[in-house]
């Protein structure tokens, strides 16, 4: 049996877990944050349409998905996710985005696709695209490398209000907590793509940027913040889940108990 493989049966201890995960996870020559500002870098390449899809892939829980929305923001888009009526395709000077997350059918995709086709589209966790075949064709149609990307449905449609055949100009952001080797390699070859995979210390490494910064939990104290992170830190190989949200849990504990016994009370909520 390969070295560093359990035996069947033995239970691993947190810690072995960490190990075990961070053998499968390629060494970067950039720090984690450097590849986080490369998706705002990628992203603003998308909003002025110099770059028709960048593909964000990584686990979930530590900003991915704010990197990406805020990053259209700040290159003046406007989010009309909240928006099911407004059809952007009607207006193509209007620079919007609209994020779309859940499971969806090719017919479905097709709709949002023709429907969104002057904009940009954030697939936010929304594997079963990234899945289906058909799915997958339709996709291919939208970041083709031609001058015209042509996408067309030539099975029976019976919906009136779609054609059977348009032209998307709109551009394509795909966020997945899939590994980037699990994508499509042909959406992989028509995208920017950035892999935000991490060990537990780069996990740490991130969390401790976001807390340089002001509108990160900025209703809490910077001395909880800090309190909180540092006791993740000393236990980073034995926390059930690393991520953002423990982060969260750890300084409301912080704060709800200034003078009490948090650190043990947190150190349960983190492992167990």
């Amino acid at each position: 049996m390969p070295r560093g493989v359990p035996k069947s049966g033995v239970r691993m201890t947190a810690k072995r877990k960490a190990q075990v995960v961070d053998m499968h996870i390629t060494p970067s020559r950039f720090s984690i944050n450097d590849r986080f500002s490369f998706v705002s870098d990628m992203v603003a390449m998308v909003a002025s349409g110099d770059q028709a899809s960048v593909v964000v892939t990584g686990p979930g829980g530590l900003g991915k998905s704010h990197t990406v929305t805020q990053s259209l923001i700040a290159a003046g888009f406007t989010d009309v996710s909240a928006l099911d009526d407004f059809n952007p395709g009607d207006y193509p000077g209007l620079d919007c985005f609209r994020v779309v997350k859940g499971y969806s059918t090719p017919k479905g995709l097709y709709r949002t696709l023709y429907e969104n086709r002057n904009s940009v589209l954030v697939f936010d966790d929304t594997d079963s695209v990234l899945k289906d075949p058909v799915s997958l064709n339709l996709l291919k149609a939208a970041l083709d490398s031609y001058s015209k990307r042509i996408i067309s449905w030539k099975a029976d449609i019976r919906d009136e209000d779609l054609p059977t055949v348009f032209e998307f100009t709109g551009r394509v952001v795909f966020i997945s907590n899939l590994s980037s080797w699990q994508i499509d390699q042909a959406i992989i070859s028509r995208s920017m793509s950035v892999d935000l995979s991490m060990t537990p210390n780069e996990k740490v490494d991130r969390m401790r940027f976001l807390l340089s910064q002001d509108d990160f939990m900025p209703e809490f104290q910077q001395k909880q913040k800090i309190d909180s992170l540092d006791l993740i830190s000393s236990l980073v190989n034995e926390v059930k889940e690393l991520s953002l949200r423990s982060l969260i849990q750890v300084t409301k504990i912080r704060a709800a108990n200034p003078n009490g016994r948090w650190k043990e009370l947190a150190t349960y909520a983190l492992c167990g």
